[in-house]
């Protein structure tokens, strides 16, 4: 076991672990922490705590100080300076006629670097933009190149539930996110409906998909036969995973037949058919009204 704290470094970004040696150090507490990049100011999301050896990423960097007034006055200078390195950045972009779109510009702490972030269709040459920016600054410049879900996570923003979107308010990592997901929670399949702000599938998709799947594996398929306690055998006409019912055909006292409700989670039994389980991905199907393959292949990226 080894005791660490969990330090994050921008909003919603995600959790690293450090040692934190001697000092103590409690939740919330702004630290100074050495990175593969140098050294960088973080705060402490996480207090000590002891892990297992092997979800530690060796080797195990260690805090250096709580961070002082000097320290917060110094990260606080370089946020301030970042919003001009941007405006620098984007004006260089445009003199050299680079097509790429620049989202954001950050300063390591100890000031030895500047990172500028930006996105393009593909690679770009921008060796001489290096040189101008190098020129201009006088310290070590890296562009890097990112994906339209790190783009919105920096953004950030409101997504098409009305709330401020994930990814920039608590999502630390992406999480895996499929159509068969959608699918499986009956779901519009109409791209623009189920595709976030950055043009891929909503991350959202991925929050109850384990409920789903474990109600579907008991969710008996229309057309089976099931038996119920207070109805005795009958046909499944519909079902609903949300209210986790089926709807069955009986007969009345009077011979006529009639429809109603039985919980899955009343001693349903079933007699013959299936269960709704797990889709074959191949039988789900678009809703697109043109087969726009660009905007489905975007739609499944993970970047």
């Amino acid at each position: 076991m080894v005791t660490v704290v969990g330090v994050r470094f921008k909003k919603a970004g995600k959790i690293y672990y450090f040692a934190p040696g001697e000092i103590e150090i409690q939740t919330g507490d702004d630290v100074i922490v050495e990175t593969a990049r140098g050294i960088e100011f973080g705060n402490a999301v996480v207090g000590p705590r002891e892990v297992e050896d092997d979800k530690i990423v060796p080797p195990l960097k260690g805090v250096i100080r709580k961070a002082t007034d000097d320290d917060k006055k110094k990260y606080l200078d370089n946020k301030a300076r970042q919003k001009e390195a941007f405006i620098i950045c984007s004006e260089k972009i445009k003199k050299h006629n680079l097509i790429m779109k620049l989202i954001d510009a950050e300063y390591t702490f100890d000031n030895n670097k500047i990172i500028f972030y930006f996105t393009a269709e593909g690679r770009v040459d921008f060796r001489e933009l290096v040189k101008d920016l190098a020129s201009i600054f006088r310290t070590r410049i890296e562009l890097r190149q990112i994906g339209v879900r790190d783009e919105a996570k920096m953004i950030g923003g409101l997504g098409p539930c009305g709330r401020p979107m994930c990814c920039a308010t608590h999502l630390g990592d992406f999480a895996p996110v499929s159509i068969k997901m959608a699918k499986e929670q009956n779901l519009s399949l109409n791209p623009t409906k189920i595709s976030g702000i950055c043009g891929r599938l909503m991350c959202c998709l991925n929050y109850e998909q384990s409920t789903y799947e474990d109600i579907r594996k008991r969710l008996p398929k229309v057309g089976s036969i099931v038996k119920t306690e207070e109805y005795g055998t009958a046909e499944v006409v519909s079902n609903s995973v949300v209210k986790e019912m089926v709807k069955i055909r009986v007969k009345a006292d009077d011979g006529e037949e009639v429809v109603k409700e039985a919980s899955i989670n009343n001693n349903l039994i079933l007699v013959s058919g299936s269960y709704e389980g797990t889709i074959d991905e191949s039988e789900i199907k678009l809703e697109v009204e043109s087969q726009d393959d660009k905007i489905i292949k975007e739609l499944f990226k993970m970047d």
